[in-house]
C-alpha cells in the first residue's frame, strides 16, 4: 500500500508529487493526460522564471522533476474509488487496482468543446479555450469569443485590451451578469452577435474565420482567433462516489490545509474552491504543495 496516490497529472498533481517527493511520501501519480490541459497552450508568459515557453515545453519540465526526484507516474484513467478499512483503493481504465492511506485529487477542469468541425484540428492555431493565456498573442487582430455566460463576457472583456476586435457570439439568449452587459455596451471594440448556431472553423493552417447560422442563413466572420468559453466539465464524478462535497458549480470544496471533508481525502488545482477559483498554473502548484504537507502532517508528523 502507498502513503499517497495523486489522481490527475497537470500542474496541481505534478507540484503535489514534487512536494511529495521532498517529504518522503511513498507515492505515485496517475493521470489520463500527462502534463494536463496545459501542454495545449501555445504560450505561456505568466511563470515565473520563464519569459515565454510553450504549454507542453513547461510540462516536460514539471515532469522530468517529478521523475528525476523518485515520482512514478502512471498514464491511465481512473475509472473509480472507494474506501477501505485503512485507506482508498483506486481503480483504472487500464484493469490496475492501487491502494494508498491518502488521496490527494487533482482532477482538473475540462473545457465544454463544441465539437464543430475544424475546432479539433486548429486548436493552438487559432482556437484557444483560455483568453487569459493568449490574448497577447492576437494583439491588433480580429477574434471571436463563443459563449453566452459570464466566462465569455470576461473573455470578451479582456481581449478588448489587446485586439483590433472581439466578435461575441451567443446563441439565442445571454445569461451574463448585467454588471458585465454595461461593460460590454460600453466597449467599442466589442460587437454582440446573435445566432442560432456555429457551424465550424475554418482557415488553412490557422484560422481563419468561423460559419454560424442565423435565421437559417450561413455567415462567416473573418478572425484570426477563436476562444470557446461554453463552460467546463469538472472532474468531481470519482470524488463524489467518495462521498465528498462540493459546491453549487460542482468545484471540490477545501480548507486551507486543501482538505475535503472525507478524512484522507485533499484536493488541489482548478477542481477546487481555494484560490479564490483562479484558475492559473501558479495557484494549481501551491494548492499541490499544500496538499502534500498536509498528507505528510497527517500521516507522519501526526502518527
Amino acid at each position: 500500500m502507498k502513503e499517497l496516490i495523486i489522481i490527475g497529472a497537470g500542474p496541481a498533481g505534478l507540484g503535489a508529487s514534487i512536494y511529495a517527493s521532498r517529504y518522503k511520501l511513498d507515492h505515485l501519480v496517475i493521470g489520463s493526460e500527462i502534463g494536463g490541459q496545459v501542454t495545449e497552450a501555445s504560450r505561456i508568459e505568466n511563470w515565473a522564471g520563464e519569459k515565454s515557453i510553450s504549454g507542453r515545453e513547461l510540462m516536460d519540465k514539471f515532469i522530468a522533476q517529478a521523475k528525476e526526484l523518485g515520482a512514478e507516474i502512471i498514464q491511465d484513467e481512473v475509472e473509480r474509488t472507494e474506501k477501505i478499512d485503512d485507506g482508498f483503493k483506486v481503480f483504472t481504465q487500464g484493469g490496475k487496482e492501487y491502494t494508498a492511506k491518502a488521496l490527494i485529487l487533482a482532477l482538473g477542469m475540462r473545457p465544454r468543446k463544441m465539437n464543430i468541425p475544424g475546432e479539433e484540428k486548429y486548436v493552438g492555431k487559432g482556437v484557444s479555450y483560455c483568453a487569459t493565456c493568449d490574448a497577447m498573442f492576437f494583439r491588433n487582430r480580429k477574434v471571436a469569443v463563443v459563449g453566452g455566460g459570464d466566462a465569455a463576457a470576461t473573455a470578451a472583456i479582456h481581449l478588448a485590451e489587446f485586439v483590433e476586435r472581439v466578435y461575441l457570439l451567443y446563441r439565442d439568449s445571454f445569461n451574463w451578469n448585467p454588471s458585465w452587459e454595461y461593460q460590454l455596451n460600453q466597449n467599442s471594440k466589442i460587437e454582440k452577435v446573435c445566432c442560432s448556431e456555429v457551424k465550424e472553423i475554418v482557415g488553412d493552417n490557422k484560422v481563419s474565420g468561423i460559419i454560424y447560422e442565423e435565421k437559417g442563413e450561413r455567415k462567416k466572420l473573418s478572425v484570426e482567433g477563436i476562444f470557446i468559453e461554453i463552460g467546463s466539465i469538472p472532474g468531481v464524478t470519482i470524488a463524489k462516489d467518495l462521498g465528498v462535497e462540493v459546491d453549487d458549480q460542482d468545484y471540490i470544496k477545501v480548507d486551507q490545509t486543501q482538505a475535503t471533508n472525507v478524512e484522507n481525502v485533499y484536493a488541489a488545482g482548478d477542481v477546487t474552491t481555494g484560490s479564490n477559483k483562479f484558475r492559473q498554473i501558479i495557484t494549481a502548484v501551491a494548492e499541490g504543495a499544500v496538499a502534500a504537507g498536509s498528507v505528510y502532517k497527517k500521516l507522519k508528523m501526526n502518527s
